[in-house]
């Protein structure tokens, strides 16, 4: 496995802070993963799932949303729907400096985040759902009496995880808004579902819903016994597992791989670009 640092504009033109795990020999596939509410790309889940991935050969590019982690810009100035739009942004990044991404995973929030994204990401075939609310504004209750505050003032500040983070109002008009059911019965992609049973922040009858609102192919996956953030690395071993044999099938063109027109794949270039990332420099189109 090698795993490089990268960087790349987002929606709002801060740079956004990724790290792209890169398999042993040519990818059968690229994908991107989305993390979970206010976490971020080194989050346990993330990493180790997409670690693991890296197993069988797939690719992924984890990354910071604008104002996390190590990426640029001001969270408060941020919604979902700036969300869904770093993630258009990263596919682009991978698709111009490596191989458009077939597959989307999603963390949570994240999880919506992929579902509303497929539609403008026209490679992607398969999207995978962990922990993931029917609607995305499920995160509202997160954000307690300070929801009213919000509202009333424009803007609160918000503890979440132990955290402070500055919430605005367009983030409540944003996240209210979005047509979610819609687009999970229109995805045109291949869907997994992975919740647990027993999940403590987002219910496993939102993973029915999901399930029951998208059209085949689809399928679910209970990760029994796992905690909402996959903590235990057996649990996330085994979403990875999971992930990387149904992607076998739904991302993947006949012989384990996509088909690609002659010349793309991962090239010198592209190496020479990983290196020079890893290095700091600056990325084509970043600032």
């Amino acid at each position: 496995m090698h795993s490089s640092k990268v960087e790349f504009a987002g929606s709002q033109g801060a740079p956004l802070a990724a790290r792209l795990e890169l398999p042993e020999g040519r990818p059968k596939a690229y994908a991107l993963f989305a993390h979970c509410f206010t976490c971020g790309k080194d989050q346990v889940a993330a990493t180790r799932v997409a670690r693991a991935l890296t197993g069988f050969g797939i690719a992924v590019l984890r990354f910071d949303f604008t104002g996390l982690g190590g990426s640029g810009g001001d969270f408060a100035n941020t919604h979902f729907s700036s969300n869904v739009d770093d993630l258009v942004r990263a596919a682009g990044y991978l698709r111009t400096h490596f191989e458009a991404p077939t597959l989307l995973i999603g963390h949570s929030l994240g999880g919506a985040a992929v579902l509303a994204a497929r539609h403008l990401i026209p490679d992607v075939r398969a999207v995978a759902t962990i922990a993931t609310p029917f609607n995305p504004d499920h995160v509202l209750h997160l954000l307690g009496k300070n929801r009213a505050e919000t509202e009333r003032n424009g803007q609160a500040e918000v503890l979440l995880a132990g955290r402070p983070f500055r919430i605005q109002r367009q983030f409540l008009n944003d996240i209210t808004a979005q047509p979610q059911a819609e687009r999970i019965a229109k995805l045109k992609a291949a869907l997994l579902v992975l919740h647990s049973p027993t999940d403590e922040l987002v219910d496993v009858t939102n993973a029915r819903r999901i399930f029951d609102t998208a059209r085949h192919p689809k399928s679910f996956i209970a990760l029994a016994g796992a905690d909402h953030l996959l903590t235990k690395a057996a649990d996330a071993k085994y979403a990875a597992t999971v992930l990387a044999a149904w992607a076998g099938r739904y991302a993947l063109g006949p012989g384990g791989r996509h088909d690609l027109p002659a010349g793309q794949g991962r090239t010198a270039r592209d190496e020479h670009q990983v290196a020079r990332a890893s290095q700091g420099c600056p990325r084509p189109g970043t600032r």
